[in-house]
């Protein structure tokens, strides 16, 4: 599987040869480096784990600093990811490049940690209708209205009832996205990808 970290930086447009447009989201992925390698003989599967943004000593637990100590830096992120097989250079230490993950023209889907909205309504967080603004209703504008009853449920609040709660924080997932351009790097990829301006993202193809 191939896998990059970023950070997203924000959207763009991007016209292609033929004069199209399309929407486009910025994001720096890379460079990652090998900080661990797992093998079937050793650990029972194979994997590298790749680390992804420096970090000072402060922000680095000791247990994780004795364990990158094969990697010589200290990081943010890591990252495990399953490999079927695993080259006989692959070390801790080495530096993967943003082109030997992706080129352009590549599907990729993106994940990341959608935009926290505190503690929201039934209105805003599952598009209810609200109620009437006529007929002496005064504060019902935006009300989730009845929430159980004796003909529902024996009169109780029943489970997955939609209303009003914490929204957003959630991971997400959007799939068939496009690599448009790959500058170093910047990868630009089409759509919007979740999150706000520093988010920290996984890109897979």
């Amino acid at each position: 599987m191939k896998l990059a970290l970023g950070i997203k930086q924000g959207m763009t447009q991007v016209f292609d040869g033929e004069g199209n447009i399309f929407p486009a989201t910025i994001i720096v992925a890379g460079p990652m480096t090998v900080t661990h390698v797992k093998t079937l003989e050793k650990d029972g599967y194979n994997s590298i784990q790749l680390g992804f943004t420096e970090a000072k000593e402060k922000h680095v637990s000791k247990a994780v600093q004795g364990h990158l100590k094969g990697a010589g830096k200290l990081f943010r992120h890591l990252k495990e990811v399953r490999q079927e097989k695993i080259d006989e250079n692959t070390k801790a230490g080495n530096e993967i490049p943003l082109a030997e993950i992706f080129k352009v023209g590549d599907v990729v889907e993106v994940s990341g940690i959608s935009k926290g909205k505190g503690f929201q309504g039934v209105v805003k967080r599952h598009g209810f209708k609200g109620g009437r603004r006529s007929h002496g209703q005064k504060h019902s504008e935006r009300e989730p209205g009845s929430i159980g009853g004796g003909g529902r449920a024996g009169g109780r609040v029943i489970k997955g009832m939609r209303m009003a709660g914490r929204m957003g924080s959630d991971r997400i997932t959007v799939k068939n996205l496009k690599v448009l351009q790959l500058n170093g790097d910047t990868l630009v990829i089409s759509g919007a990808v979740p999150g706000r301006r520093g988010t920290l993202v996984e890109i897979r193809g």
